[in-house]
């Protein structure tokens, strides 16, 4: 049978999946952690922006290490119970260990890093699923880029190549002599709405930010004294035991991926 002459798909570089040593990596750096800092820390992530949080990482960095992995071997690594534990104490941790969550490790007391993360909060644009925290409405007449959130003095009108993604959107706009313009206010948003991915965009067009980022300790461990501190009102800790099926999918690791660790001890 002669050979096909269609076009094929060829790739010309190859790559391995590296999950389990990833996995057993996180494992070995979480425990080698352990005994080199005073405290430990879990905390949890709102509003999650990769850059935002890398300046954390960074503000941090010259007397702490931060985890930010699968949650369910950075819990395997803290013990599963009293008996698997390398310290007195560390699994009473894991249970916090849910969602956006990582560990922090550091020589800074509590007091200094709740204080820190109390006043970081930047904002950010809003993404699609999220709870409008304002209204938000396009006025009437020619529109400039921020749509009426500073002063038309400090402004400019919007450029008129923006016009045909805003009719996209399902902004009725039209182009007048080169400036944008709506005949009536359109409203984006009402403040409590859940935000669709073209409010979001329409909100990110005009620069509305109304995402706050921030962290949030949940629970730290002290080495000193070998006790574990949860904070009050912070988020959900006790999501239920391990193994059922709501760790499987929030944690997202297999119990293939842990084998191989008793070797590591």
């Amino acid at each position: 049978m002669p050979r096909s002459k269609r076009a094929k798909v060829v790739h010309l570089t190859k790559t391995q999946k590296k999950g389990k040593e990833l996995t057993l990596r996180l494992y070995a750096n979480v425990r080698e952690c352990i005994p080199q800092y005073p405290y430990i820390y879990v905390f949890s992530v709102e509003n999650m922006r990769n850059n935002y949080l890398k300046d954390v990482r960074t503000e941090l960095a010259s007397d702490s290490r931060m985890f930010f992995g699968k949650t369910r071997v950075m819990a395997k690594a803290l013990g599963d119970s009293p008996s698997t534990e390398p310290y007195p104490s560390t699994s009473l941790l894991s249970a916090h260990l849910t969602g956006p969550c990582g560990l922090l490790f550091s020589h800074r007391d509590p007091q200094s890093v709740l204080s820190y993360f109390s006043t970081f909060h930047p904002l950010s644009y809003a993404r699609a699923g999220i709870l409008s925290t304002r209204s938000f409405t396009l006025p009437a007449g020619t529109l400039y880029t921020r749509a009426g959130e500073i002063p038309e003095s400090e402004d400019v009108p919007l450029a008129h190549s923006i016009e045909p993604t805003l009719r996209k959107l399902g902004v009725p706009t039209k182009l007048m002599k080169g400036r944008v313009e709506l005949d009536e206010p359109f409203e984006v948003c009402k403040e409590g709405d859940v935000l669709g991915s073209g409010q979001t965009t329409l909100l990110k067009i005009f620069g509305v930010t109304m995402a706050e980022f921030g962290v949030e300790v949940r629970a730290w461990w002290v080495k000193e004294t070998g006790q574990t501190e949860v904070v009050k009102g912070a988020g959900d800790g006790g999501g239920g035991t391990r193994g059922n099926g709501v760790w499987e999918v929030e944690m997202g690791a297999s119990d293939e991926e842990f084998e191989g660790f008793d070797d590591q001890k």
